[in-house]
């Protein structure tokens, strides 16, 4: 089995008991109530709380923690409006819309240039983007240290899929799988997806498919619709000895290439060997290059990463073909693709026209379709 990132797998986990009393109370936001989550659990690993400065500085400008350990992306908490002042050495609890979710024990306390992180990790201080509207809307004071965590899964949804990475690497073991490659997602599985996926599975023993059902977009799909298509799909088209189904309780941050490299670090901890990256992997407009998300692979030396990316050219259905391509296999020309952008996907299901089988299997549109007029 793959080793955690860095060694070794977190459990920063606590029951509602050990909670202490009388202790300070802050506010999580949704994002943070997420990390709080994925750190607990392990999924974040080597991370055992919110970053120190020492670690956020080196995060933001080398893409490594302090320690030299490669981390990509930011995994902070933020001063709320009102929440009452603390101290380096105190001990909060952690709130999340009237539920205690876990403790932090306080040991940096720190303001951050805001836009400097974004121009540097979302590389745009464009407020058009969406995770430079989230560090507009958050304070620049951020409070770092060592985080418990209560384990939630029994309160959220999608519980018989909320697997922890103790739990998915028990299950691969299970089946036997010695390499493992995890798909991320946060729209429902169309023909593209799938060609990808089962392109993979000609080479590895088993495909993780790992929806982020975190906070997302506004006009994101639902995570309720898209679970119910990933879950139709699979039964109905792919090999159950060969494929899992768990979620992934992520934000989005809409970073691109370098959320890339930190969707495949937590899917290592989780016990994937390969992870896909496909075209404009993490993100949103027109922000990043189309393959930007494969090319920063490259700054790492291999074992740093320690999980392989599966790279693939963006996928279509061609009519000539008769068939899923890419454009390393087809010949035809751009008239004979089928390309339907999410944004195009929208347009048509608002106007009651249902997605053409070269964009989606039948059972997987009727869902969206019936999603869509309610």
């Amino acid at each position: 089995m793959i080793q955690p990132h860095g060694g070794r797998l977190v459990n920063r986990t606590i029951t509602e008991d050990q909670l202490p009393r009388n202790a300070t109370v802050l506010n999580l936001n949704e994002r943070e109530k997420n990390d709080l989550e994925m750190i607990g659990c392990g999924a974040m690993s080597p991370l055992e709380g919110f970053m120190v400065s020492a670690d956020y500085s080196s995060v933001v400008d080398r893409m490594r923690l302090a320690d030299g350990i490669v981390w990509s992306l930011p995994v902070v908490f933020s001063k709320k409006a009102g929440d009452p002042e603390v101290s380096v050495g105190d001990e909060v609890v952690l709130n999340y819309n009237g539920v205690l979710r876990g403790t932090m024990k306080v040991e940096d306390i720190f303001q951050a240039d805001l836009m400097h992180e974004a121009r540097e990790t979302l590389l745009t201080d464009d407020e058009n983007h969406p995770g430079v509207q989230y560090l507009k809307s958050i304070s620049g004071t951020y409070i770092g240290g060592k985080i418990s965590a209560i384990d939630m899964r029994d309160h959220e949804p999608f519980r018989e899929h909320r697997l922890i990475p103790e739990e998915t690497r028990a299950l691969f073991e299970e089946k036997g799988w010695k390499s493992i490659v995890a798909f991320q997602t946060r729209n429902p599985i169309h023909r593209a997806h799938e060609y990808l996926q089962k392109v993979s599975l000609e080479m590895v023993d088993g495909l993780l498919v790992h929806p982020l059902v975190g906070a997302t977009k506004a006009d994101d799909i639902p995570a309720d619709v898209r679970m119910k298509c990933y879950e139709t799909i699979l039964e109905k088209y792919y090999p159950a000895d060969r494929t899992a189904l768990s979620v992934f309780p992520a934000a989005m941050r809409y970073a691109g290439p370098r959320e890339a490299i930190f969707h495949a670090l937590i899917r290592k901890n989780y016990g994937c060997t390969h992870f896909i990256v496909g075209r404009d992997h993490a993100g949103v407009g027109d922000y990043y290059g189309t393959y930007d998300a494969q090319i920063i692979f490259e700054s790492f030396k291999p074992e740093e990463i320690d999980i392989i990316p599966l790279k693939f050219e963006h996928a279509f259905y061609c009519n000539v073909c008769g068939g899923m391509a890419t454009a390393r296999t087809c010949p035809h020309t751009g008239a004979d693709r089928v390309f339907l952008s999410g944004k195009k996907v929208r347009a048509m299901l608002n106007d009651g026209i249902l997605p053409p089988p070269e964009f989606t299997r039948p059972e997987i549109a009727q869902i969206l379709m019936e999603a869509a007029s309610k």
